[in-house]
């Protein structure tokens, strides 16, 4: 079977939410059926739109429950080609880039979550029990340049991969996206959750000044006496303030880059020097508890 956009779709609503099935052998009555169970109107008219493009037979579709079709020649195929589309044995096929964000899009329209905790949470998950199916998923997301976290779940014995980051979560929605609708429009919340992270100094040099020391005071943490940082998700931002402390203050620092658990980058200025930090305390951003530090 030569794959297309139609049976791209097909083979990833089939391992998600679908059935290949025949009678049992003790059973006299013979029967073999594709089918789709979804609750979702658009995934389950997306499924026999594909399965018909396709195979050229219109399955017969349920409001709210399944779209499916009896046929032993389809059944016959797509047993032979992909051997079983069974929760733990189902196989991602291997795909070119275009074919496998199609199949990524219909898998994870079935299996996926978005999860929105305003400034704090945000990932898109799934959910699998099958492990060897679950790691050609994070291959394929790999591939296109997103990257997963996977853990797994011991009380409830599932697989789970994470989409954590707001360049991860812009290339799902660009590459991949929902056709369902509920869940296109939370990634389109979640992805305005993330702040704007670009600091705007101003021009004037008063008005400089002032943003800066007020960003001190609200950004700067002490680590340990003598040593302290800022941190920022943005590059630029801290390269920024590195350039005015000097300029305006004489004060030296230096600009870091470092990666959390969750794989996203960020800055971190600091100022580790005793010397730097007394000019630091002179310009009124160090707590009140170093300045017995200063007179000793």
């Amino acid at each position: 079977m030569k794959f297309d956009e139609n049976l791209a779709a097909v083979h990833a609503y089939l391992c998600a939410d679908g059935y290949v099935i025949k009678n049992p052998k003790t059973q006299k009555h013979k029967y073999y059926r594709i089918g789709f169970r979804n609750t979702n109107l658009l995934l389950l008219k997306d499924f026999q739109k594909c399965f018909y493009n396709y195979f050229k037979i219109k399955p017969i579709l349920k409001e709210g429950e399944r779209c499916d079709k009896s046929s032993k020649e389809i059944h016959k195929k797509l047993i032979e080609e992909f051997n079983s589309f069974y929760s733990w044995e189902w196989r991602m096929p291997k795909l070119n880039k275009y074919l496998s964000r199609i199949w990524l899009r219909a898998f994870f329209d079935c299996e996926g979550w978005v999860f929105c905790k305003k400034h704090q949470n945000r990932h898109i998950g799934v959910d699998c029990v099958n492990k060897r199916g679950l790691n050609q998923i994070i291959k394929a997301l790999n591939k296109l340049g997103i990257k997963t976290i996977k853990k797994y779940n011991k009380k409830r014995k599932v697989h789970r991969i994470f989409i954590y980051g707001k360049e991860n979560l812009k290339k799902f929605a660009k590459l991949i996206g929902f056709l369902h609708l509920e869940k296109a429009e939370r990634l389109n919340q979640t992805l305005k959750d993330f702040v704007v992270y670009e600091w705007k100094f101003p021009e004037s040099e008063e008005d400089c000044k002032n943003f800066v020391l007020d960003l001190l005071r609200k950004k700067i943490r002490i680590k340990k006496p003598y040593y302290a940082r800022v941190f920022s998700r943005e590059g630029k931002n801290l390269k920024k303030l590195k350039d005015l402390l000097k300029k305006f203050y004489n004060i030296n620092c230096n600009v870091l880059k470092g990666v959390n658990g969750i794989g996203t980058v960020y800055y971190e200025l600091n100022i580790c020097r005793k010397k730097e930090i007394m000019k630091i305390i002179d310009i009124g951003v160090i707590p009140n508890l170093f300045k017995d530090m200063k007179n000793n």
